[in-house]
């Protein structure tokens, strides 16, 4: 078991998602996630070495009661009609709740439950959205400048991409409707969780 942490304050940039306090920051660049979207030439087209989004967190602990917090960056773009994304997971241990705070930029938390019932909140700064367990979940940048978010989870709860990949991609789509909004499209190579996906 990890030590106990100690009472922590972190100063967060709400335009970067920085804080100088942060213990951990990975990035994920395009050339990690060309297989999350449909449109493969499209994908194909963009650089490989481009940032597509960066993680800041506390310090992960295996503290019982122990909650890691941080902030996603997602950059913006549109890769064929679909709004940039994160790779999305579930909890490993599944009950686990997670909670998004939005500090800048306009966005979209796409979440798909197990029988591919899907919601999607719409983000602007000040918006809160609750991940409850059970529920797979991706942030979709919609707008113009990096999508801030602040995130809180059980130090636990692990995260599972794999059941995205299963499943060949969420039930739905984050796409563009053309006129500066979006819209949610059947994503067609779904692949239902009750019929071998999952």
């Amino acid at each position: 078991m990890s030590a106990p942490l100690a009472p922590t304050l972190v100063s967060i940039d709400a335009a970067t998602g920085a804080g100088p306090s942060f213990a951990e920051h990975y990035v994920k660049r395009f050339g990690d996630l060309v297989d999350i979207y449909l449109d493969a030439a499209a994908a194909a087209a963009v650089d490989a070495d481009a940032v597509a989004y960066e993680v800041y967190s506390n310090e992960r602990t295996c503290v019982d009661g122990g909650l890691v917090f941080g902030t996603s960056v997602l950059m913006a773009g549109l890769v064929g009609e679909e709004f940039a994304m994160t790779r999305g997971h579930q909890h490993e241990i599944v009950d686990r709740a997670e909670v998004y705070y939005c500090l800048s930029g306009a966005g979209v938390m796409l979440m798909e439950d197990a029988s591919g019932r899907t919601v999607a909140h719409p983000m602007a700064p000040g918006d809160a959205v609750y991940v409850p367990g059970g529920w797979i979940h991706r942030s979709v940048n919609v707008g113009t400048a990096p999508l801030v978010t602040l995130f809180c989870f059980a130090a636990d709860a692990g995260q599972d991409y794999s059941v995205i990949d299963r499943s060949h991609g969420m039930a739905m789509r984050v796409v563009t409707d053309g006129a500066g909004g979006w819209r949610l499209s059947q994503n067609p190579n779904y692949v239902d969780r009750g019929r071998g996906g999952d």
